[in-house]
C-alpha cells in the first residue's frame, strides 16, 4: 500500500465493530492506489492478487474450508467475476454465502452516470491514463460529484466559500474525499466491459486467464443490498443479481439513503428504513419486487446478520495469534501479532465446522451461549 490506515474498531458506527460484537471473525482487504509503475497491471491481477489470494490466507488463519465474502461496489463486480471464473474451471469454490453491497453485474442501466460514458469519453480517459499510468482520482470524484451537484458541489461553494463556514467533521464525508484509482490497463478493461459494452452479462464474451466468464454460473446463497437514493449504482440495477445468478438463492434488501450512507447504518442509531420482499423469487422485475416489498424500520444490518448467522459455523475460539499461525508462503500477512485477541469467539466455516481444526465448539463445551463482547474487543486494534 502507498499508505496505511489503522481502523479503530471501537466507534459504535463501525460495521466491523458491529460484526465483531455479533461473534463474527472479520478480515478486510482493499486494492492499493496505483502509481505509474503499475500501469500494466491487468484486471485479472486484481482477481488473483485480490480475492483469490486473500481467501487462501483467511483459510490458513482460521482453518475453515469456506469463507463468507462481502464485495462493495466495484469490489462486488470483481467478486461476481471471481465466482464465474472458479465455476468455469471447475475449481473448488472457497466461497459460501456471498454479500453484494451496492454492486452491479448488469450495466445496461447505470442511471445518470451514462451521461459520462461513451466511446469518445472513454478514449479521452484512456489518453489521460497513458500520460501517468492511471486516471487521477480527482477526475473520477468530480464526475460522480457532478451527478449530485447541489449536494456535493454547490452546497460547499455556498457554505464554505461564500459564508466562510467550516465543513462539518463528518466521518463519511472524510472517507468519501479519499479518492481511489485503478491501474491503466485494468481500468480501461473494466470501463469497456462494463459501462461501455456491458460484456460481463454476455456468457463467454469475456475471457479471463483462459476461462470464459459466465455470471449465470454464480451459485450458492446471496445477500444483495441496494440503496434507494444511490446515484452511482441505481438500486434497480443492483437488484439484477436476482435474474443473473439463476442457480443462486438471493435475498435482496433495499436500504434508504445513498451509496455510502445507505450502507453505514448502525442499529445503535435507531434510524433508517429498509425493504425486503419475502416472495422475491416470483418477481420478474425490480419494480415488481418493490411493489411486493415490506417496509421495516431500523437498520438492514440486523436482517443481514440474521441471514448470515444461518450460514455460518458454530462459535469457537480462534488461534491465539492469527499472524503467527499463517504459513509463510510469500504472501503478505493480513494481521499483525496482537491484532486478534486470544480467545475471541468467532463464526467461521458454514455447516458447523470449527474455525480451527481440532478446536471444540464453545457451545459444545457448555461454557457460554453468547459471545463475550469484552473479549471480542480486547486487542483488536486494526488491520493494515
Amino acid at each position: 500500500m502507498n499508505k496505511y490506515y489503522i481502523l479503530d474498531l471501537q466507534p459504535k458506527n463501525s460495521m466491523v465493530k458491529y460484526l465483531l460484537d455479533q461473534g463474527y471473525q472479520v478480515f478486510m482487504t482493499s486494492w492499493k492506489n496505483p502509481d505509474a509503475s503499475l500501469e500494466d497491471l491487468q484486471f485479472e491481477d486484481y482477481m488473483t492478487l485480490g480475492p483469490l489470494s486473500v481467501v487462501d490466507v483467511i483459510r490458513d488463519i482460521t482453518g475453515s474450508e469456506k469463507v463468507n465474502p462481502v464485495g462493495y461496489c466495484v469490489g462486488g463486480t470483481l467478486l461476481s467475476v471471481t465466482h464465474a471464473w472458479l465455476a468455469a474451471g471447475g475449481d473448488e469454490n472457497p466461497f459460501h454465502a456471498s454479500t453484494f453491497m451496492v454492486a452491479m453485474q448488469d450495466f445496461s442501466d447505470v442511471g445518470d452516470t451514462s451521461v459520462f460514458i461513451d466511446e469518445p469519453q472513454i478514449e479521452f480517459m484512456e489518453q489521460q491514463m497513458k500520460e501517468r499510468g492511471y486516471l487521477d482520482n480527482r477526475k473520477m470524484a468530480n464526475m460522480f460529484n457532478s451527478l449530485r451537484a447541489n449536494d456535493l458541489i454547490w452546497s460547499n461553494v455556498v457554505n464554505n466559500y461564500l459564508l466562510g463556514q467550516k465543513p462539518p467533521a463528518f466521518d463519511l464525508l472524510y472517507w468519501n474525499a479519499d479518492g481511489t484509482r485503478m491501474a491503466r490497463d485494468a481500468h480501461s478493461f473494466y470501463l469497456r466491459n462494463t459501462y461501455l459494452e456491458n460484456n460481463f452479462v454476455k456468457p463467454g464474451k469475456v475471457t479471463i486467464k483462459d476461462r470464459p466468464i459466465d455470471l449465470t454460473k454464480i451459485s450458492g446463497d446471496i445477500y444483495a443490498v441496494g440503496a434507494e437514493k444511490d446515484h452511482i449504482v441505481p438500486w434497480y440495477s443492483a437488484w439484477q443479481i436476482n435474474k443473473i445468478a439463476k442457480d443462486a438463492k438471493v435475498r435482496y434488501a433495499l436500504a434508504n439513503s445513498g451509496h455510502i450512507a445507505g450502507m453505514i447504518n448502525p442499529p445503535s442509531k435507531g434510524k433508517g428504513t429498509y425493504w425486503v420482499n419475502e416472495e422475491s423469487v416470483s418477481s420478474e422485475s425490480a419494480e415488481q419486487w418493490r411493489e411486493g416489498a415490506k417496509q421495516h424500520e431500523g437498520s438492514w444490518w440486523e436482517d443481514w446478520t440474521a441471514w448470515l448467522s444461518e450460514r455460518s459455523g458454530e462459535m469457537v475460539d480462534p488461534p491465539a495469534s492469527a499472524a503467527r499461525s499463517t504459513p509463510d508462503r510469500g504472501r503478505p500477512r493480513l494481521l499483525r501479532p496482537g491484532d486478534l485477541s486470544p480467545g475471541a469467539p468467532c463464526k467461521s466455516k458454514p455447516g458447523g465446522a470449527p474455525a480451527q481444526r481440532g478446536r471444540p465448539s464453545r457451545f459444545a463445551e457448555g461454557t457460554s451461549s453468547r459471545p463475550d463482547p469484552r473479549r471480542l474487543r480486547g486487542g483488536s486494534r486494526g488491520w493494515p
